[in-house]
């Protein structure tokens, strides 16, 4: 099939590269050069170096809806639109000339929204997936094409749930089209009563409060995990803390954030251990090997940044 693929992240390119190697991608979309490092210089998105590496015409266009866009992407021919976290939404111009799926981060219609990985984390979910869905003017909302669920480890970041849930895609998506082709798809409205948002996170979101109970502590950590980060002062210095587990050292006497005997930090109830540390400017270690080069007083507080 000819394609138009739409997107930016690193999430979708386990599926951009079967579909070079399966289907022609004859125009891939996606956003415009960004500042970033602390030098500020342009940098190309993820998609964008894998097309440039593959010889695929690119466009990176600041507003998808410019009616000269709309014309370059129409001109491409394609039999179908496949977007993965492109970052803007399609206008319905361009939707009316081809078949459009999007590949999406959860088990649709819970959360729907620019960050489902994490707030499935952070809100306790046992199993989480993928949908593939046709795209239409609400967003997220359209009819499921295709689904698959996978359990989450209390003990994985959003970074490593992103990562595995990236590499059930391309079957998925491949899956999709294929049914496409043959007149084999069989859409399933979502129910909008159970539907829940997973907005964007942002660098305000990136902490976390002591006076919960444990399990929640270490849920909101992972699923902030590697962005924006969870960031906190121990004992007057900024950390940011990239993984706990569990612990059973609380004290009924201890105050939410204090650091007991084990290095564990209590809550509200229970306790947490911190295991995955990062300083600033530094690499993530592990707490213990942290601790070798910090004194740290029994006793003294972890306070949300």
């Amino acid at each position: 099939m000819r394609l138009v693929y739409f997107g930016s992240g690193e999430f979708g390119l386990p599926t951009l590269k079967r579909l070079v190697d399966e289907h022609h991608v004859a125009l891939l979309v996606t956003q415009p050069d960004r500042p970033a490092g602390r030098h500020r210089l342009l940098r190309p998105t993820p998609a964008c170096h894998f097309a440039q590496d593959h010889n695929i015409e690119t466009i990176k266009p600041a507003d998808i809806r410019d009616p000269q866009v709309q014309q370059r992407i129409h001109a491409a021919g394609a039999d179908a639109f496949v977007v993965i976290a492109y970052g803007q939404k399609l206008p319905g111009a361009l939707l009316d000339h081809a078949f459009a799926i999007n590949l999406h981060g959860s088990l649709l219609p819970r959360y729907r929204g620019a960050a489902p990985i994490n707030w499935a984390i952070i809100n306790g979910e046992n199993e989480t997936g993928l949908s593939v869905i046709r795209i239409t003017q609400r967003i997220d909302a359209g009819d499921v094409l295709a689904q698959r669920a996978t359990p989450v480890d209390p003990m994985e970041t959003a970074g490593e749930l992103e990562c595995r849930l990236a590499d059930l895609g391309p079957d998925l998506v491949l899956e999709t089209l294929a049914n496409f082709r043959s007149d084999q798809l069989h859409p399933i409205k979502q129910d909008d009563r159970l539907a829940c948002p997973a907005p964007k996170m942002s660098k305000s979101d990136a902490t976390v409060h002591f006076d919960q109970p444990a399990g929640a502590v270490q849920r909101r950590i992972h699923g902030l995990t590697p962005w924006p980060g969870c960031t906190v002062t121990l004992d007057g210095r900024q950390l940011r803390v990239a993984r706990v587990e569990l612990s059973d050292a609380y004290l009924a006497d201890a105050v939410p954030g204090e650091l007991l005997p084990d290095r564990a930090i209590a809550c509200a109830p229970g306790a947490v251990r911190l295991l995955e540390v990062q300083p600033p400017g530094g690499k993530v270690m592990s707490f213990t090997a942290f601790c070798h080069g910090h004194d740290l007083r029994l006793g003294c507080r972890v306070r949300p940044l």
